[in-house]
């Protein structure tokens, strides 16, 4: 079987990121980026699933999940190895990866051990440089921005979740009292979704 070159999942971002209304001016200004970002044409080097994974530089997309405690109260977070912060779980789109919302479950699923249902519809965007991702020389060399399509998932009541191999702690932090303040945004956005507001 041949290996997936991104087709799929390309169209599907773009479908989801065209379809999508969003919530303030601001994050209408960043669906607006993320497709363009998606419908520029395809260089010699660049196939069908141009735009989505990691090595297209110095943008790319990348999935994550809020997830709810099943009253809403709680977020579980996971403390980022490289950066050494609280996120939410999410990570990188992979060939075989079929859509967005699946990537979000699938990052879910690897970095806490729990079963999730993610509502395909995301919650926020978030376009942030990752500092410490600087590949290639040069002009190559330019600091990585990730472009973050923000799904949400609620948990069910006393769900526990595990530590992975990815981060050095899982764990759920109250909704009103986040170690990331940039989170607070989406976090509340999330909960208005769940209907746990």
């Amino acid at each position: 079987m041949p290996l997936d070159d991104g087709a799929s999942l390309h169209g599907d971002a773009l479908g989801v990121l065209r379809a999508w209304t969003a919530p303030t001016p601001e994050q209408e200004l960043l669906r607006a980026r993320y497709v363009r970002h998606l419908e520029r044409p395809a260089s010699t080097d660049a196939g069908p699933g141009r735009g989505v994974f990691r090595d297209c530089v110095p943008d790319h997309l990348t999935a994550s999940v809020l997830v709810l405690s099943h009253d809403g109260a709680s977020v579980l977070l996971t403390l980022h190895g490289k950066a050494e912060r609280w996120f939410q779980l999410g990570g990188h789109l992979e060939a075989g990866d079929a859509t967005l919302a699946a990537v979000a479950e699938r990052e879910a699923r690897e970095e806490s051990g729990l079963s999730l249902v993610v509502d395909p519809v995301p919650v926020h965007l978030d376009e942030h440089v990752v500092p410490f991702c600087r590949p290639g020389t040069g002009d190559a060399a330019r600091p990585v921005h990730h472009l973050d399509v923000r799904f949400v998932a609620v948990a069910d009541a006393g769900a526990e979740p595990v530590v992975s191999d990815e981060s050095l702690d899982v764990r759920w932090w109250p909704s009103d009292a986040l170690p990331t303040p940039d989170l607070f945004e989406s976090v509340a956005l999330a909960r208005t979704r769940s209907g746990a507001a």
